[in-house]
């Protein structure tokens, strides 16, 4: 049985895996046609457009990702690469390489920016002292529910209908990691 439970575990995480990098060639492929053609093409709730020098990707939120003066070029390995200019790692401005997995990195961490700042809109009655990555620290009065501060952080955005969400948290004197 163990074997058989292993093996389902496995094959189901092969599975999304998959459908994980066909979204990153197809986000390759949407954000390589948009500035070849300097036009608008769309995949997977995202929408890629070149204008005015500039590459915008449209998140699900509405909120835009401006990449500067993108163009296709050849990479160390001889094949097409987006380059944009940005602030590289001597903090210089700079071209910087990237592809569809690079993109989808942005992209992923950008919605989850969002979802954080939903969830802050949801709990602007409370008193927000900080944020760090996915987490709120609120300052509150001790009857206050944490059940209640939960479902409230877990509210899916309207944007982002069949998403499913949770939220999980503690009641501490001082803010310490969970």
């Amino acid at each position: 049985m163990r074997g058989r439970k292993r093996f389902v575990v496995r094959s189901n995480y092969l599975m999304h895996l998959a459908f994980i990098v066909k979204f990153w060639w197809a986000v390759d492929r949407a954000v390589m046609k948009a500035i070849a053609e300097r036009t608008t093409t769309e995949t997977h709730g995202l929408t890629f457009t070149c204008r005015s020098g500039m590459l915008f990707i449209t998140l699900p939120s509405g909120r835009k990702l401006a990449y500067v003066k993108p163009r296709i070029g050849m990479n160390q390995f001889g094949g097409e690469s987006v380059t944009y200019e940005g602030i590289g790692a001597t903090k210089k401005w700079e071209r910087i390489e990237s592809y569809g997995p690079k993109f989808v990195e942005n992209i992923v961490q950008a919605i989850s920016r969002d979802i954080l700042c939903y969830a802050m809109k949801t709990l602007r009655h409370c008193s927000i002292v900080m944020h760090i990555h996915d987490e709120l620290v609120i300052e509150a009065n001790p009857r206050m529910s944490l059940d209640a501060v939960c479902e409230l952080m877990g509210r899916t955005p309207p944007w982002a209908d069949g998403l499913i969400l949770d939220a999980a948290g503690y009641t501490s004197l001082y803010y310490k990691k969970d």
